[in-house]
């Protein structure tokens, strides 16, 4: 009989933990427990239900084309509760100079497809239109060297681009900043694009044209979801394992190694195992092993975080008519403000709020503003209400409000992120057994945390020599 840890009740380790539930029900040899620090298992994934709107603490969607997330749903038998979101609706603002400025059609993250309603936009100066159009004549480039978005986004279009769009974005994404992320390792395709096309617009528009033609299927949602909230998936996954192989309320103090296997030290006990998967955060795994290796320990502590701070508000329905048309705003950091962006959720995905109310889910914190963790909930309230009133006029007091702060959460991979990767891979060969999970390492989004956490479990059962034998899990 096998034995596996896993260390982290997220949705990463939770993903571990199905992965293992399907090769023992298909009758391997193995057992496995999953360690979690905390009375609730999820991580960031957490819906509340206020007043009839359906309120998301952490994410509220993950990214349709990343299918990792979907086919989990689909296994817990959660396919048909799957909806997307309403893209019909989807326009998108950026604050520029106080006043809310439509992202033209066409522009995909920040390279234009289409030129009248880029040329048309008050969105950019003349330069940087003019700058768009040369960018067409880029010749392909391929450099070794990682850079950051902000200096690979400046060399195409200008800095006016960077603090405009790529930052807002990637803001809303990891909680950082342009100046400080890799470009290889959050936009590798942009990457791509450069090396093979030169112009990110032309690569572009080969892509959608290939597309195209390989498929005549409508288009997906950008987005997708759950119709009961994405805590849905982490109830559905947590009810097909067996209440005895999960540990809530359990933090591990450390991980060793021993002989050819592990000890997993938690409180008071420790416990004997052939193989671990580490699914918390970066710097968290940093502290379990540094006893087993500190060389892993100094690699996994150079992975950044940034803290995030989400408000939800509910409105009645005279809000609700008053508001902007679309999905939400951006506020890059040359306006001044401590918000980063707000979501109308009546709007994204219309069922969450009834017809009656308006729901806003607005973000603070980031690189820049981490101590808005530690102020009270009064403050909080006051600085979101005061710059939802200076930028789209909303005085209304709320009906309800609900205030999630999550410390640590959003992995910041700088620049060399990639290649930190390849060490800490190459120090993990020499300790058999032991694999990592998470968003700290090749994808912060959900789809992303799923797949990490489904490969993991892949490498342990190879370590420790059981075949890949897929199941499926049925519900009883």
């Amino acid at each position: 009989m096998k034995r596996i840890a896993i260390i982290g009740g997220g949705i990463s380790g939770l993903s571990a933990a199905f992965a293992l539930e399907k090769h023992r029900l298909a009758g391997a040899s193995l057992e496995y427990v999953l360690f979690e620090s905390s009375p609730r298992l999820g991580g960031v994934l957490v819906t509340e239900r206020v007043d009839g709107c359906l309120i998301e603490a952490g994410p509220d969607s993950f990214l349709t084309e990343k299918p990792w997330a979907s086919d989990l749903c689909r296994e817990v038998e959660l396919g048909e509760q799957l909806i997307g979101s309403n893209d019909a609706d989807r326009i998108t603002y950026i604050l520029v100079k106080g006043r809310l400025v439509v992202i033209p059609d066409g522009l995909m993250f920040m390279v234009p497809t289409k030129i009248a309603p880029t040329v048309l936009s008050s969105l950019f100066s003349a330069r940087t239109k003019l700058r768009m159009a040369r960018e067409w004549f880029h010749p392909p480039r391929k450099g070794d060297a990682d850079e950051t978005v902000a200096s690979f986004v400046e060399r195409h279009y200008g800095a006016e681009m960077v603090d405009r769009l790529a930052d807002p974005l990637l803001s809303g994404v990891y909680g950082g900043e342009a100046a400080q992320l890799s470009v290889r390792a959050v936009l590798p395709r942009f990457a791509e694009m450069e090396a093979t096309h030169g112009s990110l617009g032309r690569a572009m528009l080969a892509a959608r044209k290939k597309m195209a033609h390989a498929s005549k299927a409508p288009a997906k949602p950008l987005f997708t979801s759950l119709k009961d909230g994405m805590q849905q998936l982490v109830d559905a996954v947590v009810s097909r394992l067996p209440a005895s192989a999960i540990l809530a309320n359990s933090p591990v103090q450390r991980i060793q190694r021993q002989d050819s296997g592990w000890v997993v030290s938690a409180g008071y006990a420790s416990d004997q195992f052939d193989a671990v998967i580490v699914a918390t955060p970066a710097q968290a795994a940093a502290e379990l092993l540094g006893m087993a290796s500190a060389e892993l320990a100094s690699e996994l502590r150079g992975i950044q975080y940034t803290s995030s701070v989400t408000v939800n508000l509910g409105y009645d329905r005279s809000v609700r008519a008053s508001l902007p048309p679309g999905f939400g705003f951006l506020v890059p950091r040359s306006e001044g403000r401590r918000m980063l962006a707000a979501t109308f959720v009546q709007n994204k995905f219309p069922h969450r709020a009834p017809e009656d109310r308006a729901l806003l889910r607005c973000f603070i914190g980031g690189a820049r503003n981490e101590q808005v963790l530690q102020a009270p909930d009064d403050e909080v309230l006051r600085i979101v209400r005061e710059e939802l009133q200076q930028i789209i006029g909303l005085t209304a007091d709320p009906l309800f409000t609900r205030i999630y702060r999550w410390k640590g959460a959003m992995a910041q991979y700088g620049v060399g992120h990639l290649e930190r990767l390849e060490r800490v891979e190459n120090l993990l060969r020499q300790l058999p057994g032991l694999t990592l999970a998470g968003n700290g390492y090749r994808g912060i989004g959900v789809p992303d945390c799923i797949r990490s956490g489904s490969e993991a479990a892949s490498k342990v059962l190879l370590a420790v020599g059981l075949p890949e034998v897929p199941a499926r899990i049925a519900s009883d």
